[in-house]
């Protein structure tokens, strides 16, 4: 799921189950390699400078979401008829987030409106243009290039990449309200999800459904579903085998963890694809 589109260059799957992903906002790009040594476990390396390691590792954490407890899903999911395979199929699969809240925004505000495939090779081009570059086995990642750097980014670059005007707007506005302090993750945290939404919506480019996106990928908030999310709406179309659903119901059930299901849509995207095993 952290990798679901070829065109990623900030993180890659080894062919030998490695995940590896570039972390900007260190003394120098910072290189996270985790590997699942034995069910439960998994084994972390960071090329980090010294002092750097444990910031570092609390970031692979929050990436992965080894932290978050699904027993509560398990048991709602086990209620949903169409889901309830699907969810014993995906056991154990922790919902992943973005590494930070800027991250989180700028996917959430490219990926608007547009294909997977475009919004990916647009993505791709803005990160290679300002990203700073890292070997990681024998491959180059890019660490995400910062709010900072966007924001001076010459105008040109920006369009090169393929970002419209509008986005470039709404890019601009969050990286300064970020840079001047009146948007960061402490104020989302103390704020309830419902309230978190609505100061996300005073921003530039900023609607009901990217709110809940960066909500759910970024600050984990498993009690936001994404609503009338077109990928989402075709997985599920997928997953029921073209049969009328009641998603409304069926969060009503799932409650504080709806969240969930957007992530395991996604997995039944992949899994018909015959992608999972190359993407989660």
């Amino acid at each position: 799921m952290l990798r679901r589109l070829s065109s990623n260059v900030v993180d890659r799957l080894e062919p030998d189950g490695t995940y590896r992903r570039a972390l900007d906002g260190f003394a120098a790009p910072l290189l996270a390699s985790v590997r699942q040594c034995e069910p439960g476990a998994l084994a972390v390396t960071l090329d980090a400078m010294p002092g750097e390691e444990e910031r570092g590792l609390a970031l692979v954490r929050r990436i992965l979401g080894v932290d978050r407890r699904l027993d509560a899903w398990d048991r709602s999911a086990a209620k949903v008829p169409w889901l309830r395979g699907l969810a014993q199929r995906m056991r154990g699969v922790k919902p992943p987030r973005y590494p930070t809240l800027w991250e989180t925004c700028v996917n959430a505000i490219i990926f608007q409106q547009i294909s997977l495939i475009a919004a990916g090779a647009i993505m791709r081009r803005t990160i290679e243009a300002l990203g700073s570059a890292v070997e990681a086995g024998g491959a180059v990642l890019y660490a995400f290039p910062s709010a900072a750097v966007v924001a001076d980014a010459p105008e040109a670059v920006l369009r090169g990449a393929g970002l419209s005007g509008a986005k470039i707007a709404a890019l601009r506005a969050i990286a300064t309200a970020l840079l001047e302090g009146r948007l960061d993750e402490a104020m989302l945290e103390e704020r309830s999800s419902v309230e978190a939404a609505e100061l996300l919506c005073t921003l530039r480019g900023i609607g009901p459904w990217t709110a809940a996106l960066i909500l759910l990928r970024g600050l984990g908030r498993l009690d936001v579903f994404p609503i009338n999310d077109s990928g989402a709406a075709r997985s599920l179309a997928l997953l029921s085998g073209g049969k009328e659903v009641d998603l409304e119901a069926a969060l009503r059930t799932l409650g504080a963890q709806r969240g969930l299901l957007y992530y395991h849509l996604l997995l039944a995207r992949l899994e018909a694809r015959g992608e999972l095993a190359q993407s989660d």
